[in-house]
Protein backbone atom coordinates (compact mmCIF):
# COMPACT_ATOMS: atom_id res chain seq x y z
CA UNK A 1 0.00 0.00 0.00
CA UNK A 2 1.20 3.66 -0.98
CA UNK A 3 2.52 5.48 2.31
CA UNK A 4 1.07 8.70 0.96
CA UNK A 5 -1.66 10.21 -1.27
CA UNK A 6 -2.38 13.53 -2.54
CA UNK A 7 -5.35 15.35 -1.56
CA UNK A 8 -5.83 16.05 -5.32
CA UNK A 9 -5.53 11.95 -6.34
CA UNK A 10 -8.94 11.91 -4.08
CA UNK A 11 -10.76 15.42 -4.84
CA UNK A 12 -14.36 14.73 -5.86
CA UNK A 13 -16.74 17.20 -7.37
CA UNK A 14 -20.31 16.66 -7.38
CA UNK A 15 -22.96 18.30 -9.30
CA UNK A 16 -26.46 17.84 -9.00
CA UNK A 17 -30.21 19.97 -10.15
CA UNK A 18 -32.60 20.51 -7.82
CA UNK A 19 -36.11 19.26 -9.17
CA UNK A 20 -39.00 19.98 -8.12
CA UNK A 21 -39.38 16.22 -6.14
CA UNK A 22 -36.12 17.32 -4.33
CA UNK A 23 -37.74 20.15 -2.53
CA UNK A 24 -40.20 21.10 0.58
CA UNK A 25 -43.54 22.92 0.23
CA UNK A 26 -41.31 26.04 0.01
CA UNK A 27 -39.64 24.76 -2.92
CA UNK A 28 -36.36 24.69 -0.77
CA UNK A 29 -34.27 21.44 -1.14
CA UNK A 30 -34.84 19.34 1.36
CA UNK A 31 -31.98 18.92 4.37
CA UNK A 32 -32.05 15.53 3.79
CA UNK A 33 -31.26 15.84 0.09
CA UNK A 34 -28.27 17.70 0.35
CA UNK A 35 -27.01 15.63 3.33
CA UNK A 36 -27.17 12.47 1.13
CA UNK A 37 -25.53 14.11 -1.43
CA UNK A 38 -22.86 15.35 0.65
CA UNK A 39 -22.40 11.61 1.88
CA UNK A 40 -22.14 10.18 -1.44
CA UNK A 41 -19.54 12.70 -3.02
CA UNK A 42 -17.81 12.41 0.42
CA UNK A 43 -17.79 8.81 0.48
CA UNK A 44 -16.47 8.86 -3.26
CA UNK A 45 -13.65 10.74 -2.34
CA UNK A 46 -12.57 8.59 0.50
CA UNK A 47 -13.18 5.25 -1.10
CA UNK A 48 -10.76 6.73 -3.71
CA UNK A 49 -8.42 7.66 -1.45
CA UNK A 50 -8.66 4.15 0.45
CA UNK A 51 -8.81 2.24 -2.98
CA UNK A 52 -11.24 0.30 -0.48
CA UNK A 53 -15.50 0.63 0.04
CA UNK A 54 -15.45 3.60 2.79
CA UNK A 55 -18.53 4.02 5.54
CA UNK A 56 -20.02 7.29 6.80
CA UNK A 57 -18.92 6.94 10.64
CA UNK A 58 -19.61 11.04 11.79
CA UNK A 59 -21.20 14.05 10.23
CA UNK A 60 -19.83 17.64 12.26
CA UNK A 61 -22.52 20.64 12.68
CA UNK A 62 -24.26 20.95 9.55
CA UNK A 63 -26.70 24.16 9.41
CA UNK A 64 -28.84 24.89 6.53
CA UNK A 65 -27.33 28.76 5.82
CA UNK A 66 -29.07 29.29 2.54
CA UNK A 67 -31.51 27.51 0.90
CA UNK A 68 -31.62 25.62 -3.00
CA UNK A 69 -34.35 26.23 -4.77
CA UNK A 70 -35.53 24.45 -7.60
CA UNK A 71 -33.52 25.08 -10.58
CA UNK A 72 -30.14 25.85 -9.00
CA UNK A 73 -27.45 23.81 -9.96
CA UNK A 74 -25.58 22.55 -6.64
CA UNK A 75 -21.82 21.38 -6.65
CA UNK A 76 -20.10 19.84 -3.47
CA UNK A 77 -16.88 19.72 -3.51
CA UNK A 78 -15.17 17.19 -1.26
CA UNK A 79 -11.36 16.75 -0.11
CA UNK A 80 -9.20 14.83 2.35
CA UNK A 81 -8.04 16.52 5.40
CA UNK A 82 -6.36 13.82 6.95
CA UNK A 83 -6.33 9.99 7.38
CA UNK A 84 -5.85 8.41 10.54
CA UNK A 85 -5.34 4.51 11.14
CA UNK A 86 -8.67 3.64 9.31
CA UNK A 87 -11.04 6.36 9.36
CA UNK A 88 -10.35 9.58 6.88
CA UNK A 89 -11.53 13.37 7.64
CA UNK A 90 -13.45 14.92 4.67
CA UNK A 91 -13.98 18.46 4.55
CA UNK A 92 -17.32 19.18 1.60
CA UNK A 93 -18.63 22.36 0.68
CA UNK A 94 -21.50 23.00 -1.01
CA UNK A 95 -22.16 25.90 -3.73
CA UNK A 96 -25.23 27.00 -5.51
CA UNK A 97 -25.07 28.44 -9.14
CA UNK A 98 -28.04 29.91 -10.59
CA UNK A 99 -28.44 28.58 -14.04
CA UNK A 100 -29.49 32.07 -15.51
CA UNK A 101 -27.39 34.86 -13.90
CA UNK A 102 -24.65 32.13 -13.15
CA UNK A 103 -24.01 33.39 -9.78
CA UNK A 104 -22.18 30.94 -7.91
CA UNK A 105 -22.78 30.93 -4.07
CA UNK A 106 -21.47 28.98 -1.05
CA UNK A 107 -23.75 27.73 1.48
CA UNK A 108 -22.54 24.83 3.41
CA UNK A 109 -19.45 23.25 4.59
CA UNK A 110 -19.26 20.26 6.93
CA UNK A 111 -16.28 17.57 7.90
CA UNK A 112 -17.09 13.93 7.59
CA UNK A 113 -15.37 11.06 8.71
CA UNK A 114 -15.29 7.63 7.27
CA UNK A 115 -14.31 4.55 7.51
CA UNK A 116 -12.42 2.25 5.06
CA UNK A 117 -13.64 -1.42 5.65
CA UNK A 118 -12.08 -5.25 3.73
CA UNK A 119 -14.42 -7.42 1.99
CA UNK A 120 -15.93 -8.67 5.74
CA UNK A 121 -16.76 -5.15 6.56
CA UNK A 122 -13.60 -5.12 9.22
CA UNK A 123 -11.57 -1.81 9.64
CA UNK A 124 -8.96 -1.69 7.10
CA UNK A 125 -5.52 0.66 7.11
CA UNK A 126 -5.50 3.86 4.52
CA UNK A 127 -2.71 5.51 2.82
CA UNK A 128 -1.60 8.95 4.69
CA UNK A 129 -1.93 12.28 3.32
CA UNK A 130 0.57 14.29 1.94
CA UNK A 131 -0.59 18.11 2.30
CA UNK A 132 1.18 20.07 -0.63
CA UNK A 133 -0.47 23.97 0.08
CA UNK A 134 -0.83 26.29 2.99
CA UNK A 135 -4.84 25.26 3.27
CA UNK A 136 -4.35 21.64 3.21
CA UNK A 137 -1.88 22.27 5.66
CA UNK A 138 -4.00 23.80 8.29
CA UNK A 139 -6.73 21.51 7.34
CA UNK A 140 -4.18 18.47 8.12
CA UNK A 141 -3.04 20.10 11.63
CA UNK A 142 -6.15 20.94 12.92
CA UNK A 143 -8.23 17.69 11.99
CA UNK A 144 -6.17 16.44 15.05
CA UNK A 145 -8.58 18.53 17.22
CA UNK A 146 -11.60 17.65 15.55
CA UNK A 147 -10.89 14.21 16.05
CA UNK A 148 -10.36 14.53 19.34
CA UNK A 149 -13.37 16.32 20.16
CA UNK A 150 -15.84 13.70 18.05
CA UNK A 151 -14.03 10.95 20.32
CA UNK A 152 -15.22 12.75 23.14
CA UNK A 153 -18.62 13.88 22.41
CA UNK A 154 -18.77 10.20 21.26
CA UNK A 155 -18.17 9.18 24.90
CA UNK A 156 -14.72 7.34 23.01
CA UNK A 157 -12.19 9.55 24.71
CA UNK A 158 -11.70 10.87 27.97
CA UNK A 159 -11.32 14.74 27.70
CA UNK A 160 -8.22 15.01 29.95
CA UNK A 161 -6.81 12.63 27.36
CA UNK A 162 -7.45 15.70 24.44
CA UNK A 163 -3.94 16.21 24.24
CA UNK A 164 -3.94 18.64 21.23
CA UNK A 165 -7.23 20.24 22.15
CA UNK A 166 -5.58 21.10 25.77
CA UNK A 167 -3.27 22.88 24.02
CA UNK A 168 -6.11 25.61 23.12
CA UNK A 169 -6.06 26.37 26.27
CA UNK A 170 -2.95 26.46 27.41
CA UNK A 171 -0.93 29.72 27.32
CA UNK A 172 3.01 29.88 27.53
Amino acid sequence: MTTSKKVNESATVFTEIVMPNDTNPMHNLMGGNLLKWMDIACGICASKHANRIAVTAAVDSVSFSRPLKIGDIVTISARMTRAFTSSMEIYVEVFKENFRSHEKVKCNEAYLTFVALDDDGRPVAVPQIAPESEEEERRYVSALRRRELRLILAGRMKPEEAKELKQIFISE
